[in-house]
C-alpha cells in the first residue's frame, strides 16, 4: 500500500476517534438525538436489560411497560447494541456502537470503491475522503449499521458475483445482521440484491448460484435472528396498535412536494447532509457527462442518478392516499414500512459523489481543485453535524434522564415501584421508566390494541379537543402519551418554561383503575383538582432539565390509597 494512502487511512480513523470522543470525554454531560433515541431506544435497552426477559419467551412481557408489554415489542436478543447496554453503561454503551458502526462504514465504503467503483491509484483521495464523508453522516443510532453497513455488503456481493470465493465475504455477511436491523435497511438492500441477480439471470440467461446462495444465506439469518419480528409479523393473531396505522394520506401534490424534499433534503432517520455540497456536485458531473456526451462511459453514474431520485419518488408517494384500496385489502402494506426502499440512498448518494468527483477531477488541475474544495467542504459540514454541536441547546444525557432527581421521587413516594404506576406530562415516559417506574404511557412500535383502547379512554377529552392529536394517536398510536391540548405534540417542556395547564381534562377514574397513582408534569396544572389531582410536591434540580410536579390521584371516594 502506497505511503499517501496509508497516512490518509491514518488520519480517516483519527478524524473518526474525535469525531465520538465527546462520548468518552464529556460521559453523561455529552449531548445525542433525542428523538428516536433518547425519547425511546436507550431507555429500551436498559428497560429491557434489567427486566429479566432478555431471553424471554415469545409470549413473555415486561411488567414494567402498560402493565405488561409484549418481550417482542423490544425486539432481538441477537442484537450487538443490545448486549453493548447490557455489559457497559448506557452512555458508553452509545460511544462504543457509534464508533463500530463509524468505523465499519468507513472500510466499507472504501472496500467498495476501491475494489468495485474508481479502483486507480490516482483516486486516493477520492476513495478516502468520500469513505471518510459517509462514516460521519448523522445516521440513525440504533440502526447501527443498517444504512452505513450496506457498502460493506455490497462489497461482499459484488465480490460473490464476480466469482470470488474468499472467507472474508462471508464473515462480513454473517456479522453484518448481528449489527444491523432487518427492517431498519437490510430487507430493502436484501430484496434490491434478489432484483439485481434477476436481471442478471435474464439479461445474460444464466443463473448465478453462487450469488443467489449468498443472498439467501444472509437473509435466513437475518430471519433466524430476527425471529420476533418474524412471529409478530406472521404469526400473532393478537390485534397491535399497527392494526391502526393507516399511512396512505397525501394528496397528489403533497407526494410530488415531498419527493422533492426528501431529494433535496433528505430524511431525519438516513441524514446524509448531501444538499449544500453533495447535490450541486453531482449536478456539475451530470452537466460535464452531458455537454461532453459520455453516455456509454459513464452509465454507473447515470443509473444512481436515476435512482437516487426514484428512491425519493418512491419513498413519498408511499404516502400518497392512492394506495388506499390495497391497504384496506393487505394489512401488511400498513403493517410494514415499504416507503423504507429510501434507506439505501446514503449508499447511493455516496457512491454518485465519488464517480462525480472523477468525472470532475478528469477536467484538469483546476476543476481538480474543485473537487478537493468540495470534499473538504463535505467533511467540515458533516462535522458541524455532530451530535455534541448540533444538539448542544438540548438536554444533555444528564439532563434528560436526571437520575438523582427521579431517585428522590422515588424515594418520596416510599413504596415498591412494582405497586404503583405513574404516567407523564410534558417530558418523555422514557425517562421514567430509564429511571425505574413503571409506567402507563410510552412510545414503542407496536403494543396490545386492547390497552391503546383502553389508554384511550383517559385521554379521550383531551384528543376531542385536538384534531391534529387525535388523529396522530387513533391513525398510529405508538407515542401512547396523556396528551394535552394545549400543548400539542410537545413533550420536553424544561425548567425554565412559563407555560402552565389550564384547562387539563383527563379521565382520572380510568386511569386509575389502570394502576395509575401518580403523574409526573414537567408543567404546572392550575385546574389539577378538577382532574381529581392534588400536587405532592415540586422537585427541582441543578442537574435536571426539568422541574417535576408529583400529582398524585384522588380516589373517588377521596382517599389517597395505594
Amino acid at each position: 500500500m502506497p505511503t499517501t494512502e496509508k497516512r490518509l487511512l491514518f488520519f480517516s480513523f483519527l478524524a473518526i476517534a474525535l469525531f465520538v470522543s465527546p462520548y468518552f470525554i464529556l460521559g453523561e454531560n455529552a449531548h445525542m438525538r433525542v428523538h428516536d433515541n433518547l425519547d425511546s431506544n436507550i431507555a429500551w435497552y436498559k428497560v429491557l436489560a434489567k427486566s429479566g426477559e432478555l431471553f424471554g419467551p415469545l409470549h413473555a412481557v415486561i411488567p414494567q411497560i402498560i402493565n405488561g408489554l409484549p418481550r417482542n415489542a423490544f425486539g432481538t436478543e441477537f442484537s450487538g447494541i443490545v448486549w453493548l447496554h447490557a455489559l457497559l453503561p448506557s452512555i458508553y454503551a452509545y460511544g462504543a456502537s457509534q464508533a463500530i458502526t463509524r468505523v465499519f462504514a468507513f472500510i466499507g465504503m472504501y472496500l467498495l470503491l476501491k475494489k468495485h467503483v474508481i479502483q486507480a491509484s490516482e483516486w486516493v483521495w477520492i476513495r478516502i475522503g468520500v469513505s471518510l464523508a459517509f462514516a460521519l453522516t448523522p445516521f440513525w443510532p440504533s440502526g447501527m449499521l443498517s444504512t452505513l453497513g450496506m457498502p460493506l455488503a455490497l462489497w461482499a456481493f459484488l465480490n460473490i458475483r464476480a466469482g470470488g470465493r474468499s472467507w472474508v465475504n462471508y464473515v462480513a455477511l454473517t456479522l453484518l445482521p448481528f449489527y444491523s436491523s432487518l427492517v431498519l435497511g437490510f430487507f430493502f438492500f436484501l430484496s434490491a440484491m434478489g432484483i439485481w441477480w434477476l436481471v442478471d439471470a435474464i439479461r445474460q440467461k444464466r443463473w448465478n448460484i453462487r450469488f443467489l446462495l449468498a443472498i439467501v444465506y444472509m437473509a435466513s439469518i437475518y430471519m433466524a435472528i430476527e425471529y420476533r419480528l418474524v412471529h409478530s409479523l406472521l404469526f400473532s393473531e393478537e390485534p397491535t396498535s399497527r392494526d391502526e396505522y393507516f399511512h396512505a394520506r397525501l394528496s397528489l401534490w403533497r407526494a410530488v412536494r415531498l419527493t422533492f424534499k426528501n431529494y433535496i433534503l433528505g430524511h431525519t432517520h438516513v441524514m446524509t447532509v448531501h444538499g449544500l455540497v453533495i447535490l450541486p456536485v453531482t449536478l456539475l458531473a451530470l452537466y460535464i457527462v452531458w455537454k461532453k456526451k459520455w453516455w456509454r462511459q459513464e452509465k454507473t453514474f447515470l443509473f444512481l442518478h436515476v435512482l437516487n431520485f426514484v428512491l425519493s419518488m418512491w419513498y413519498a408517494f408511499w404516502f400518497y392516499k392512492g394506495w388506499l384500496p390495497l391497504t384496506e385489502r393487505f394489512d401488511l402494506l400498513d403493517k410494514f414500512n415499504f416507503a423504507r426502499y429510501h434507506f439505501l440512498r446514503p449508499m447511493v448518494i455516496y457512491v454518485l459523489f465519488a464517480l462525480s468527483l472523477k468525472i470532475i477531477w478528469k477536467q484538469g488541475k483546476t476543476w481538480r481543485n474543485i473537487g478537493f474544495i468540495a470534499l473538504a467542504a463535505q467533511i467540515i459540514v458533516l462535522t458541524a453535524f455532530n451530535e455534541e454541536i448540533i444538539y448542544r441547546n438540548k438536554p444533555s444525557f444528564q439532563q434528560f434522564y436526571a437520575e438523582k432527581q427521579f431517585a428522590e421521587i422515588k424515594r418520596y413516594i416510599g413504596l415498591p415501584v412494582e405497586t404503583y404506576r405513574v404516567a407523564s406530562i410534558g417530558i418523555h415516559p422514557a425517562i421514567a421508566q430509564y429511571n425505574g417506574f413503571y409506567t402507563l404511557d410510552t412510545y414503542n412500535n407496536f403494543y396490545p390494541l386492547v390497552y391503546k383502547h383502553q389508554f384511550r379512554q383517559i385521554i379521550a377529552p383531551e384528543l376531542a379537543k385536538n384534531p391534529t392529536l387525535r388523529e396522530y394517536f387513533d391513525e398510529w398510536g405508538g407515542r401512547c402519551y396523556i396528551f394535552v391540548a394545549e400543548l400539542g405534540k410537545s413533550y420536553m417542556f424544561k425548567k425554565n418554561s412559563k407555560k402552565k395547564i389550564k384547562h387539563l381534562q383527563l379521565n382520572t377514574d380510568v386511569f386509575y383503575e389502570m394502576g395509575g397513582r401518580y403523574i409526573f408534569s414537567a408543567l404546572p396544572i392550575e385546574n389539577a383538582a378538577r382532574n381529581r389531582l392534588t400536587l405532592d410536591k415540586v422537585f427541582r434540580s441543578k442537574q435536571s432539565a426539568w422541574n417535576i410536579y408529583l400529582y398524585k390521584v384522588v380516589h373517588k371516594g377521596g382517599t389517597h390509597d395505594n
